[in-house]
């Protein structure tokens, strides 16, 4: 028997998949509708998935080696990812066994509902770790970085363009403000130019 977070090349078994779906029809209440649920975006995300069953009653979604497995608990249906740590979660779905340095998990409690989008990406990322290594993943985590990066450099561009127009104009209205000022006399001013002081007439001797 191989323990948790072993790779494993397993062939599908037609019985794990009958036990899966044998305990979740036993679980009968939110968790057995949660794992369901939960199953069916698994399986969606490759058809290459295949299902298991291992250590003594534990759903096992493998791909090129273990993606997951699916754990029913009283409070809570636990998804783990056996290399979760490595994984790209942008959407933070991880929410257990964080302290971990290889498995992260999923905790779903009643009435709770997950991304399915996000978790979709998950699985796909957990598949290209198992076939491709940390290589491939990163580069799909990173695949939007550079279009991302170009458009907010090209609107930094735009709004340091759009303040050096609004300061040259206040330096321009400014200088205006000045040069008329300096060039147009005050009427007070104009007016003593104009009027010029009448002289006093000389004494007569």
């Amino acid at each position: 028997m191989s323990r948790p977070g072993t790779t494993s090349s397993a062939s599908e078994d037609p019985s794990a998949s009958a036990r899966i779906s044998q305990r979740i029809a036993e679980l009968g209440d939110w968790r057995g509708e949660t794992l369901a649920r939960m199953r069916q975006l698994i399986t969606a995300a490759d058809p290459a998935i295949i299902e298991t069953w291992k250590w003594m009653g534990t759903p096992v979604w493998e791909c090129d080696g273990i993606i997951c497995t699916g754990e029913s608990y009283k409070q809570v249906i636990k998804l783990t990812f056996h290399k979760g740590a490595s994984l790209p979660d942008p959407a933070r779905l991880f929410n257990s066994s964080l302290e971990g340095n290889a498995r992260r998990a999923i905790d779903i409690r009643e009435g709770e509902a997950l991304d399915a989008e996000a978790f979709t990406a998950l699985v796909r990322a957990a598949i290209a770790l198992n076939r491709g290594g940390a290589t491939q993943v990163a580069r799909r985590a990173t695949a939007g970085r550079p279009a991302k990066a170009a458009k907010a450099a090209k609107a930094a561009k735009a709004a340091k363009a759009a303040k050096a127009a609004r300061v040259a104009k206040v330096a321009n209205t400014a200088k205006t403000a000045k040069t008329a000022k300096t060039a147009t006399p005050t009427k007070a001013a104009a007016s003593r130019k104009r009027t010029k002081p009448t002289p006093k007439p000389r004494p007569k001797r």
